[in-house]
């Protein structure tokens, strides 16, 4: 069996190495080693949780112990997709480079830039970064990227699924074609593979395992569920209470931000011990919940894919896909967050109707079906009410504030109206219009004006609403009548002037 010792690297490197508590490398150590150390191109390709990290880390420390830093001018580069994966790489160099006097510097998003500038004007024997931030320095004049010798891009499929390929594309442009390039990922997909031969000369290849297969010591299964997002959660506080002791940690992915969120809040109100981790919070919180994950303050950690790639949390018990993930390698990196170094863990997956084709997909990549735990989706029980009967109740009220009513009832409701006002159209005018024909009063001279004729009591005329006039003003053809004044329908005379109404102050005589 291969050991540290016949891979070439300094006796600085394997006292490190020895005093971490290793002693026989990874297959993707004792392959890639030797060929960075002959400064040999690498393309590394294996499955994540095999030590990928330590193949470029290791052989990098060696080459770095002859020759010094500039101020801005950093020796070695390399490219991470997350600030999580970047710090974890400082700290790996920190771990095995504890006899190496070497200037490390951490170029991630959420840290002020002064204190980085500051790192940068000292000189880096070795520059980590995520790609924006990199070039945000080198856009203000803080970096110079014409004395690397050695660049590493490290989980490539990440990078390109984030969208920093054009990034990438530009940075190598800046760095002098002499290189060196080290070059890994856990999937091989098309797009990678022509990234391969626009960033490598003549590499070297190391492939370990099949691209995108899973760790065997990972046991994987599916676990069926319906679609409402509470009984996915009720499905997995199921899980993780059936479990019990065998579940010392866990992380449990979804989708969406919102989702994560969400799903922390309901794990919390339930009584578990949970943590939430995406990409939105700040980078301060997002370090420290990591932090509280690995010293085991957390037992549950719920994470977007943030949390996905290449984190070493070496003792992860069970992995919980609370959403399957949308692309098939993502999979391959979630659950390869458990069973790492040799060690046993659980992956569950919480399977909806509507996951089928992702799950098709996950398998297809894998080649292997993945088992279920309880039986299918065939086996959930037939929904009686719809998906959106559901969601708002029986008692529940319609969008307007209302409850919703039977159609039928709605339709005979609708047709009352329009019967009624047909039936009154149709009817025949009953108004008594023989006071039209009737002498009109004469008034006598000596009434001054304002005084009334007649003093019987007034009757009022009977209400009629806008709709009743109308109606009545019709005639059988559907023609309207001239219009007539409401005291045309009344039986008895009508008054003249204001009737017993008179106000008093035209009682007064008038002197002639």
């Amino acid at each position: 069996m291969t050991t540290f010792a016949e891979l070439g690297l300094s006796p600085k490197i394997l006292a490190a190495v020895e005093a971490a508590g290793y002693t026989t490398p990874t297959p993707i150590q004792a392959g890639a080693i030797p060929h960075a150390l002959e400064r040999k191109d690498v393309l590394g390709i294996a499955q994540t949780g095999t030590g990928k990290t330590a193949s470029f880390v290791l052989p990098m420390l060696h080459l770095l112990e002859k020759g010094r830093a500039r101020a801005r001018m950093p020796r070695t580069l390399i490219l991470e997709p997350t600030r999580e994966l970047a710090a974890q790489v400082e700290e790996n160099f920190v771990k095995y480079g504890v006899n190496h006097r070497i200037n490390v510097a951490l170029l991630i998003g959420g840290v002020s830039f002064e204190e980085q500038e500051r790192k940068l004007e000292r000189g880096a024997d070795v520059l980590i970064a995520t790609p924006g931030r990199l070039l945000d320095h080198f856009e203000r004049g803080k970096l110079l990227l014409t004395g690397v010798e050695i660049l590493v891009i490290d989980e490539a499929d990440r990078m390109l699924d984030m969208g920093f390929i054009p990034d990438i594309e530009r940075i190598c442009k800046l760095i002098p074609f002499t290189r060196q390039t080290l070059f890994f990922s856990a999937t091989m997909p098309a797009e990678i593979t022509k990234l391969t031969e626009q960033f490598l000369h003549s590499p070297a290849r190391v492939e370990v395992a099949k691209a995108s297969t899973t760790a065997k010591t990972v046991t994987q299964r599916l676990v069926k569920s319906a679609k409402k997002p509470w009984d996915k959660r009720a499905v997995l506080r199921d899980l993780i209470q059936a479990e019990g002791d065998e579940l010392k940690n866990a992380i449990i992915f979804c989708n969406r931000k919102m989702d994560v969120s969400e799903l922390f809040r309901s794990l919390v109100k339930h009584g578990f011990n949970a943590g939430a981790l995406h990409g939105d919070m700040d980078q301060r919180a997002r370090m420290t919940m990591l932090s509280n994950f690995k010293d085991g303050n957390l037992q549950l950690l719920v994470a977007s894919d943030v949390a996905a790639r290449g984190l070493d949390i070496p003792d992860v018990s069970h992995v919980f896909n609370y959403d399957i993930p949308i692309h098939a390698e993502d999979y391959v990196h979630r659950i390869g967050r458990t069973g790492r170094a040799g060690r046993s863990g659980k992956a569950f997956s919480i399977i909806t109707a509507s996951d089928t084709k992702h799950l098709d997909a996950i398998e297809k990549m894998i080649g292997e079906k993945i088992e279920w735990l309880d039986g299918d989706l065939s086996t959930l029980p037939a929904q009686e009410e719809t998906e959106e009967t559901g969601r708002r109740g029986r008692n529940s009220r319609g969008k307007n504030g209302k409850k919703p009513r039977d159609a039928k009832e709605h339709k005979e409701k609708q047709a009352q109206p329009r019967v009624a006002e047909e039936k009154a159209a149709e009817a025949p005018v009953v108004a008594d219009i023989s006071a039209l024909d009737a002498p009109q009063p004469v008034i006598p001279d000596n009434v001054s004006l304002g005084t009334a004729v007649t003093q019987e009591p007034v009757r009022p005329a009977p209400h009629k609403n806008g709709n009743d006039e109308r109606r009545q003003n019709h005639t059988q053809n559907g023609q309207q009548n001239n219009k007539r004044h409401r005291r045309d329908f009344d039986d008895e005379p009508s008054p003249l002037g204001f009737g017993d109404d008179i106000p008093a102050f035209m009682l007064i005589p008038i002197n002639i």
